[in-house]
């Protein structure tokens, strides 16, 4: 306690008491509108798919709000800063502050400080505890409200190096394919070629059978084949990798995304741009904190006529930009070609500058 009291004084306290005070009161606003709202919306398709009580509230709401709070959490961040600290400019609490001998760098420490709690919960939550509650709401959506997205038709995948596999179609919902061919190669020759009218995934023994099958073995000038009813096999996939879903990335915890992204550059199917815009969201979204508080101390530090109205106006339209910003980072990487590591970071960048520029303009 000593090395705090020498490091965070009392003024310090008083500011991070109403900087984290500020931050989780306007959380519990957000939640309750945005809680309310959703459910004026999915009224209707609760009820038609008769879904209980304990699986909208324990399931669907309990993914819902973790992820929009997490979501809204550089708005909810931003709002909070500007709010109570244009209120402490029109009471006059920052005046006698820089007035005492503090320099404005010296009354950002309890904002940095702050903010750095919000980080390490944020950064802690992106990578563990909002893939969990994500994966509650997107087996519920999955189930209950987009039931219709079961089907991915004509799917290549590579396995390895020398496996591909190709399926006419595949339905999520029985784990089940159509017209599955296997082709497994040694360099440019072909070795082995299955062909069969159906294939299913067994979940308990983690194997697939492969029903009414053809198999042609090449063996140098030799062929073989062969025909039967039914062959259980190990593949390396799972129902997952056909999922028709773009839901299900944001449900993968921190090691099954690094897993599938590994896959992922064997196989080439495509899904390569989500997957590492869904990483490095994770890594970079957090810094969102400092960087939106530098921006939100700048434009409300300073007393001005009608109160904390006008900064906070401009603090939540700002706020809005920078969301709409990255929305607009995150389109150019999977439509436009703009890779994933740059459309995460350029929101940063871009608004921690701004941040900057405004702390340099800000009045002293």
């Amino acid at each position: 306690m000593n090395i705090l009291d020498k490091y965070i004084k009392l003024i310090d306290w008083y500011i991070i008491k109403k900087y984290l005070g500020t931050f989780i009161f306007t959380l519990g606003i957000f939640t309750v509108i945005t809680v309310v709202f959703d459910i004026s919306e999915k009224l209707d398709d609760f009820l038609k798919n008769d879904v209980t009580t304990y699986s909208i509230v324990f399931q669907y709401y309990a993914g819902f709000i973790p992820f929009y709070l997490n979501f809204l959490s550089p708005l909810i961040n931003f709002i909070a800063v500007i709010f109570f600290t244009a209120k402490m400019a029109d009471q006059t609490e920052i005046v006698p502050i820089l007035c005492g001998g503090a320099s404005f760098n010296r009354f950002l420490r309890p904002y940095i400080i702050a903010s750095t709690l919000i980080f390490l919960v944020s950064m802690g939550f992106n990578l563990f505890i909002i893939p969990e509650t994500n994966r509650l709401m997107t087996t519920f959506e999955n189930t209950f409200l987009k039931n219709h997205e079961n089907y991915k038709n004509n799917v290549h995948l590579q396995l390895d190096s020398n496996t591909y596999i190709f399926l006419e179609s595949f339905d999520n919902t029985n784990n089940t394919g159509n017209k599955f061919s296997l082709e497994k190669f040694n360099g440019d020759e072909l070795k082995t070629k299955i062909m069969a009218d159906r294939i299913s995934f067994d979940t308990l023994s983690r194997k697939w059978t492969i029903e009414n099958y053809t198999k042609r073995s090449v063996d140098g000038l030799k062929e073989n084949m062969s025909r039967g009813p039914k062959i259980d096999t190990l593949l390396d996939m799972r129902p997952i990798d056909f999922d028709a879903r773009d839901n299900i990335y944001s449900a993968m915890n921190f090691w099954e995304l690094n897993e599938k992204i590994k896959k992922e550059k064997i196989r080439g199917s495509g899904i390569m741009v989500n997957l590492e815009l869904e990483k490095y969201k994770r890594w970079t979204y957090p810094f969102s904190a400092y960087v939106l508080t530098l921006i939100g101390v700048a434009l409300s530090s300073r007393k001005v006529r009608g109160g904390v109205g006008l900064p906070l106006g401009l603090g939540i339209l700002l706020s809005f930009v920078y969301i709409l910003f990255i929305q607009f980072a995150n389109t150019f990487a999977l439509k436009g070609g703009l890779p994933p590591i740059i459309a995460v970071v350029i929101p940063n960048v871009i608004f921690g500058l701004l941040g900057l520029y405004l702390l340099v303009k800000a009045p002293k």
